[in-house]
C-alpha cells in the first residue's frame, strides 16, 4: 500500500509542477501581450486556476510527508514514543475528518458548476477547474488512512 501511495503523490507532484509551469508560462505571455498592446484576457483565467489546481496538489502532497499540518511544539516536548504515536494518529483522524468534507463538498461543487463556461474561454466547461478539491480530498483522505494504519500498526507491535 505505501507503494501505491508514494507513487500517487510522486504522480501529484508532477500535476502540480505542470499546473505551476502553466501558470508561469501564462503569466508570462500575459506579460508580453501587454507590453505589445494585444489583449490576451483568457490568460488572467488560465495562470489563476493553474495556480489553484498547483497549490491543491501541492497540499494534497505534503498531507504524504506529514507536512502539511505540523504540530511540532507538543510532539517535540513528548519524550514517550507511544504517546508521538498517538498524538499523531489524534491528529491524523482531525485532518482525515477534513479531508472527507473536502472530497465531500468537492464533488457537489464540481457537479454543480460543470456546465458553467468561462467568460474568456466560452467554448471550456469550468467544471475541470473545480475537480481540484475533491482531487485532493480524495488523495489526502488515501494519505491519512495509511498514515494511520501504520501509526496503528506501530502502536500495537510495542
Amino acid at each position: 500500500m505505501n507503494k501505491v501511495l508514494g507513487y500517487l503523490q510522486k504522480l501529484q507532484i508532477a500535476a502540480g509542477g505542470v499546473f505551476l509551469t502553466i501558470f508561469l508560462c501564462s503569466v508570462v505571455i500575459q506579460m508580453g501581450c501587454r507590453y505589445v498592446g494585444v489583449a490576451a484576457i483568457w490568460t488572467e483565467d488560465v495562470s489563476m486556476y493553474s495556480f489553484i489546481w498547483a497549490a491543491f496538489m501541492g497540499a494534497g502532497a505534503m498531507v504524504y510527508e506529514k507536512r502539511h499540518f505540523a504540530f511540532t511544539s507538543v510532539s517535540d516536548m513528548l519524550k514517550n514514543e507511544k504517546v508521538k504515536r498517538m498524538l499523531s494518529v489524534g491528529i491524523s483522524i482531525v485532518m482525515l475528518v477534513f479531508a472527507v468534507l473536502m472530497l465531500y463538498y468537492g464533488c457537489k461543487i464540481t457537479k454543480q458548476f460543470w456546465n458553467y463556461r468561462w467568460v474568456s474561454l466560452p467554448d471550456l466547461k469550468r467544471g475541470p477547474t473545480w475537480l481540484c478539491i475533491p482531487v485532493c480530498g480524495g488523495t489526502s483522505t488515501l494519505y491519512l488512512i495509511g498514515q494511520i494504519i501504520e501509526d496503528v500498526k506501530s502502536l500495537s507491535r510495542r
